[in-house]
This record gives C-alpha cells, structure tokens and sequence, in this order.
C-alpha cells in the first residue's frame, strides 16, 4: 500500500514538509558516509528555511494547547483508560513546555555559527562545497564517522523540540481519522465534507499494484480524487477504469 496524504490549509502544508525533513536528516545522520552527513547538515539548513517562513511554533502551541484541553475533559470518564490518558497528558506536557522554552526564530543558534552559515551560503552554488571553496569543511568530512555524526547530533539539538512537537501533533491529528473503503468511477471520486467541520487532512491508501497515482485536491466543502496512469514517457496521464482505495478525514 502508499499512502498520500493532502493537507487543507498552510500550516498543515508546512509541518508536512518538516516533517518529512526531519525524518530525512534522521535517517542521513545516522549513516557514516561523509556524503550522507553532507545532505544530512543541507536538509538542516532546509529546517531552517522552512520554518522561517511562517510562524510554526505558534500554529504547533495552538493545536498541542487544544488537544491538550481536549484530553484534559476525559479525566475520570470511566469508558477511557486512564493509564493511556496519563500517558498522552504528560507527553503533550512536556513537548509544550519544550516548545515554550524556545525564544527568537527556528535554528538562531545555527545562524549564530559563521563557519556553518558560510556553508549554507556556498551551498546555495551549485558544486560549491568544494575544497578550493570550503577547504575547512573538506576536512571535517574526513573525520572519523562518529565524530562527525556527534556534531551533527549537537548543531540540531536546537531544533529537536520543534521535530518532538510535530511528532505529537501530526500523530494526533492523524488519529482522528478513520479509514474507510471507496470506489471510484472511471478514475474519479468526489466526497462532499459537512459544513462546520474544520478538516485539516486527507489521507489516502492505494494497492501499489495498480499502477495508478492519485492527484488530490480539496476545500472546506468537498475532496477529490482523479486517477492517473504513469505514461512511459513519465507524464500521468488520466485513468478511465474503477479502483478501490481507502480514505480518512482528519481534523
């Protein structure tokens, strides 16, 4: 199965793509290539020009304050764990609190290092991170692969609580969604949503085997579906035939 998701607004949109950053710089750090910490250290500077552009930690404290108001009203109904509701309770706290702690923009330590804010302007060159134009730099990718990898670890301690409160909110967000099967058409599915209800996302799961690939589209009052087929010359092309796949709303 692949799964697609849509986001419904510009907040939902930004910490999709952070998300999907940090999970890249995660699994590049972990590796010993010097080549795998060079896009590791990239997709950094990538976190930073993200979440610059808008004010992520707000709409983050928003949405985490809210779901933490909303669990805070469970306490003591006997039809859901308390356990399990202690548990989610004392991780939004402490995610918020983290999150909190934070002042001035996103990564305004890193910014504060010249010789890592003189790497991401020359990387903005294509090929410029060469020797003759970062001889420094040539030789800390040289170094033993822990040693590198220990620096790394350091430079995004910064921007941990930010990965830490996406983890939460997205994963929440996502739980209020609930899969259901559809059936389109001659490659097409729309869906109208209720009126007064503020979906955030859409997620979408298709067999891999079909060979199709959804182009998704929504507003506050309806979703939609169009199937394509990956032509040979790489361009999608529209899918008459029906398909089954599964759909979940999240808001």
């Amino acid at each position: 199965m692949i799964l697609y998701e849509y986001p419904f607004n510009e907040s939902i949109r930004t910490q999709l793509r952070l998300e999907r950053l940090f999970v890249r710089w995660a699994l590049l750090s972990q590796r010993d290539h010097p080549v795998d910490h060079h896009f590791a250290l990239a997709t950094l500077f990538e976190i930073m020009d993200v979440a610059g552009q808008v004010d992520v930690r707000a709409d983050l404290l928003k949405a985490l304050q809210r779901h933490h108001a909303t669990f805070l009203s469970y306490q003591g109904n006997p039809q859901v764990s308390q356990a399990t509701l202690a548990q989610v309770l004392e991780r939004l706290h402490n995610v918020l609190q983290a999150l909190e702690k934070i002042s001035g923009k996103t990564g305004a330590i890193l910014m504060g290092n010249d010789w890592l804010m003189e790497i991401r302007q020359q990387l903005l060159i294509p090929g410029g991170s060469c020797e003759f134009d970062l001889p420094a730099y040539h030789a800390w990718q040289h170094n033993p692969p822990d040693r590198r990898r220990n620096d790394l670890l350091q430079w995004a301690e910064s921007l941990q609580p930010l990965a830490d409160a996406l983890n939460v909110a997205l994963g929440l967000l996502r739980d209020t969604g609930t899969w259901r099967p559809v059936h389109s058409q001659g490659g097409q599915f729309q869906q109208n949503l209720p009126a007064g209800r503020p979906h955030q996302l859409l997620r979408l799961r298709l067999d891999s085997s079909h060979e199709i690939v959804p182009e998704l589209k929504g507003h506050p009052l309806m979703v939609s579906v169009r199937l394509m087929r990956v032509d040979t010359d790489g361009r999608l092309r529209p899918y008459a035939g029906d398909a089954s796949f599964e759909v979940a709303l999240c808001s």
